[in-house]
């Protein structure tokens, strides 16, 4: 089960063109809750961007929902942890738990969702904090990042496993985040 002191919170590329390409598969809303979440509980947060110069910048309302302290990296490999710079910055949370979601969910996602298991994290994707540019790409990468020991979870799960009971001292603030 998630706790707060062990969760990083890992956004892949959710930039303006991929966010466009998904259209009504748009996982924006429930990644903005999962941030400002993070934001509200001091998670640190990790965002990348696959080449924003082809594919632009992570999203507006992304932007807004961000901790001021939040980690950026750009990227080219599918793979984050085949960016040096993301892996310094990982390592120096020295969190173990994994709550990662993003575009697109096949590909970089899964990649990435590999890639961290094989380092012995505890990886909880968030599935409807993800997307991929059509549905059978999408349902394939679900069924492969859960073949390859990631817990499947959604937003609400993640929120309350970070809480444990209503009286948290910041209930109040993340329960307004789905209401």
């Amino acid at each position: 089960m998630l706790n707060i002191e062990d969760s990083l919170i890992v956004i892949i590329d959710i930039q303006e063109k991929l966010v466009n390409a998904v259209g009504k598969y748009s996982p924006v809303d429930k990644v903005c809750k999962i941030a400002q979440a993070g934001k509200i509980l001091g998670i640190p947060t990790i965002i990348t961007e696959q080449y924003p110069k082809g594919l632009g910048e992570t999203v507006q309302p992304l932007k807004e929902a961000l901790s001021e302290d939040y980690l950026y990296v750009e990227k080219k490999s599918f793979s984050t942890l085949l960016t040096p710079e993301f892996v310094e910055k990982l390592e120096n949370t020295h969190r173990k738990q994994i709550v990662i979601m993003g575009i697109e969910a096949h590909i970089c996602v899964y990649q990435t969702i590999c890639d961290l298991i094989d380092r012995g994290y505890e990886v909880y994707f968030v599935k409807d904090g993800s997307a991929s540019r059509n549905k059978y790409e999408f349902k394939t990468g679900v069924d492969l990042i859960r073949q390859v020991g990631a817990k499947v979870t959604c937003c609400e799960i993640v929120l309350f496993e970070w809480l444990k009971t209503s009286a948290h001292e910041d209930f109040k603030p993340v329960q307004a985040l789905i209401k």
